[in-house]
Parts: structure tokens; sequence; C-alpha cells
């Protein structure tokens, strides 16, 4: 009987390797499937409420939900980024910008001081500095150059990847309850810790992806917004930056218009270098010093720094992805970690 109970175990978990290498290749679909899905459900339980329980008409009714506001807004967005990043970088390669005498002029720009200091720390002279910052704004501008080219030669795996995850998330709205009673039977814990991690897990992605884009939404609008007013451009593509940087919790956006206000001030641009640290500092700041913790902090229960060390981390790990899956592992790890010291502190006493 105990051979046979091992000899299960062992094909269990081979099926199971097996299965996820098949799946792998779409991983990205089925996470973000689950992810709207998560996120969507409770208004998908209210149109299938209205409907009198027809299933069908109201999962395919909140896939097409999901598509209008929050997956094509998505495409346009990161489409417009593309090819903005990558018309800065065919002006900066034909030499309609010059970055060398940019940086020439930026540097001729500071105090004697900073300039004597620049000169003492570049052991190879202040031209190698100058080629060092050249070669890596062509790299990040060849960056977006090769993503519009690798997006023109991948065209039909998007789609299928697309189809995949709108397929997916069809049934994860159909049968989404049968699915989460089924994965709560599987779970080889008892009823409370699977309780208390299946909660943790719907909190996490919830306050993530809902507060960090809400947050990265407003912080890359007032920063696109403030750009264009003051006349930096492409303002665009810089408030897109602005919105993808700021799912890193505290330096996010100051990591485009910081560089941005040095750079005007050290243009001459007084006024407007103060307008945009005004701008960044005060509103953009408080904006994510208000509403990430209420947002965010508030339903993971994690303290900023590690949000912010766990989505750095989760970005580094796995891409855009992890700007969920980093929190996520830090909050189940916390709760797995607390549940440890509750039993053991109970069994002690």
């Amino acid at each position: 009987m105990l051979r046979q109970r091992v000899s299960f175990y062992v094909l269990l978990v081979l099926v199971t390797i097996a299965f996820v290498a098949v799946v792998l290749p779409f991983y990205s679909a089925i996470f973000w499937a689950v992810v709207l899905a998560i996120i969507f459900f409770p208004l998908h339980a209210r149109i299938e409420a209205r409907l009198g329980g027809r299933g069908n008409l109201a999962a395919a009714l909140s896939v097409l939900i999901c598509l209008c506001v929050v997956i094509i807004p998505g495409l346009i967005v990161l489409s417009s980024l593309v090819q903005q990043g990558n018309h800065l970088y065919q002006r900066m390669d034909t030499g309609e910008i010059d970055v060398r005498s940019f940086i020439h002029n930026l540097q001729e720009a500071l105090p004697l001081f900073l300039r004597d200091w620049l000169r003492s720390i570049e052991l190879n002279g202040v031209d190698t500095f100058q080629d060092r910052v050249s070669s890596a704004l062509m790299q990040g501008g060849s960056f977006f150059a090769g993503r519009a080219l690798s997006l023109g030669q991948n065209t039909l795996r998007f789609f299928v990847t697309f189809g995949v995850m709108l397929y997916l998330l069809f049934f994860m709205f159909r049968d989404g309850r049968a699915l989460a009673r089924a994965i709560r039977r599987a779970l080889p814990l008892s009823d409370s810790h699977t309780l208390r991690f299946t909660s943790k897990f719907t909190s996490v992605v919830h306050a993530t992806v809902r507060g960090n884009i809400i947050i990265a939404i407003i912080q890359g609008s007032i920063g696109g917004i403030a750009f264009w007013a003051l006349g930096v451009e492409p303002a665009l593509l810089w408030g897109v930056l602005m919105s993808f940087l700021s799912l890193l919790p505290a330096v996010g956006a100051a990591l485009i218009w910081v560089p941005t206000a040095i750079y005007l001030a050290l243009a001459g641009f007084w006024v407007k270098a103060i307008v945009l640290v005004a701008v960044g500092g005060l509103v953009i700041g408080l904006v994510d010093n208000l509403l990430r913790p209420f947002l965010v902090g508030r339903e993971t229960k994690l303290p900023d720094y590690v949000v912010l060390i766990s989505t750095i981390g989760g970005i580094s790990l796995v891409g855009i992805n992890g700007f969920v899956i980093g929190p996520l592992i830090a909050a189940l790890f916390i709760a797995a970690w607390g549940i440890f010291v509750e039993e053991e502190g109970t069994s002690d006493s």
C-alpha cells in the first residue's frame, strides 16, 4: 500500500512538472487572465445577477468591459511609447539631435568647481565621460527601436498570446467560483490557513494592480501635461515613462522629472526648472505620499520599504509582471511566517 502511494505521489509530481512545462510559454497570458479576473470579478458578479444567472453572457460582457477599459487603452499607450521612443532614437542616430554637443553645452553651463570636480574624477578625461553618456542614451533609444522591430516580427505570437488570455479570462469569469473551490480543496492546508493565504493573494492583487495603476496614470498624466506646458519634448514619451516608473514606490516618477529639472536649470531656464520642481515635488510627490499608503499599503498590510524592494526585485527577475509578483511573494512570505510564529507561540504556551 505504501509503495502504491509513493508511486502515485511520484506520478503526481511528474505530470505536474510536465503540465507546467507545457503551459509555461503562455505564462504571461495565464497570469494576466487571473489578475484581471480577480480585479473585475465583483463587477462580473453584479452583471451575472442582473442577467438572471446567465453565466456565458455575463462572462462575455465582462471580457468586453476588460477590453474597453484596460486592455485596448493599455495597448494604445504602449504602442505610442514605442513609436515616440523609436522616433527619438532615429533623430539621435541621424544627428538631428547631437548628443555630444548637448552634453558639452551642459558641462559648460556647470559652475567652475563642478567642472573641475568632473575632470578630477574622470581618469580618462571629459571626452570619455561624454562618450559614455552618449552611448547610454543611444542604447536607450535603440531599445525602443528594437521593441518596434520585435513587435512587427512577433505579431502572430502576440495575437496568439492575446487570444489565449481572452479565452482564459472568459472561463475565469464563468467558472471562477468552481475553480476557486477546487483549488482550495486541493491545497494540502487547513481551512484556516487556506482562507488566510487566498485572502492575502486576492488582496495583494487588488491593491498592487488597481492601486499602482491608478497612481501611475495620475502621476504620468500630471508629468506629461507639465512637460508639454514647459515645452519639453516628447511629452507623451516622458509621461508614459513616468507612469511605468511610478510602479516603483517613492522614487518612480522622480527618475524622470528630477534630471529634466536639473537640465533646465543648467540650460538657463530657471523659471521652467522651478515650475517643474514644484509640480514634481508638491503635486506628483503628494499623489504618491497620499494615495499609495491608502490604495496599496493598507490592503496589503506591507511596509513601504517592503513594497519598494519586492517591486524592484520582481521587475528585475520577471519583467513588468514583477510589479505584481514581487509584492505578492513578499505578502505570502510574511503571511506564512506569521502563521508559523503564531503556531509556535501556541505550542510553547
